[in-house]
């Protein structure tokens, strides 16, 4: 069987592990306490495409600079105490990354920050498959950007045409296609129906991919 690919750069919510829809939970929470309303549909926008945030809805309600980074890190508390005890692993992970280790380089590319990223996966037993993990903080600019998967691609030594991307957000996917390297889509949760049409593939799941990166 001859490979197609030689990387494969992985996203980690909705890709590894079904993480996206406590980290909406933690926001929605929060932002209720001061009002505002976050519907699934505004997070898919805010969060999924613009990559912005939902800071903007509080301080339209006069609250300060100080008032949303404490609404921060209660978000950010509420998003690992939801974390604690769920198996978030996506099923049929661990088959197609142990099929696909020791023959291409796998890394993961996520905008999770370092410890969010690290309780997500202090059971999952996933990150001895990768040779990299980038995540917020590693990079300035945060996908749709293409930065994050620009040094991905400079990190695993190979040429674009040899790398491959699995995303399941639109952002994600424009982040890949800026950055010059095909990216193939696999819809879940919050980002089905979202616009997918510049992914070179759009699959059902994650089995779809292991004959398609080693060729037949």
């Amino acid at each position: 069987m001859a490979k197609k690919y030689s990387a494969v750069f992985f996203d980690n919510d909705g890709i590894l592990v079904d993480t996206e829809h406590f980290y909406y939970y933690a926001n929605r929470d929060i932002l209720q306490t001061v009002g505002v309303d976050l519907t699934p549909e505004l997070y898919h926008e805010f969060f999924l495409v613009e990559s912005s945030g939902a800071w903007h809805l509080a301080q339209e309600r006069g609250y300060t600079d100080a008032a949303i980074e404490e609404m921060r890190s209660l978000r950010n508390q509420r998003y690992l105490d939801y974390l604690m005890h769920e198996d978030v692993v996506i099923p049929g992970v661990r088959t197609v990354i142990d099929q696909l280790y020791g023959i291409v380089q796998m890394g993961v590319v996520t905008s999770s920050y370092r410890e969010h990223f690290d309780r997500i996966h202090k059971n999952t037993g996933l990150l001895h498959f990768f040779d990299f993990v980038l995540t917020q903080g590693d990079y300035t600019h945060s996908k749709p950007h293409p930065e994050p998967y620009s040094l991905a691609q400079k990190k695993s030594g190979k040429q674009p045409n040899e790398c491959i991307v699995i995303e399941d957000s639109q952002r994600g996917l424009l982040a890949a296609k800026a950055a010059g390297l095909e990216c193939w889509v696999i819809p879940r949760g919050l980002t089905q129906g979202a616009d997918f049409s510049q992914a070179d593939r759009i699959l059902s799941n994650i089995n779809e991919i292991v004959p398609l990166i080693l060729g037949d």
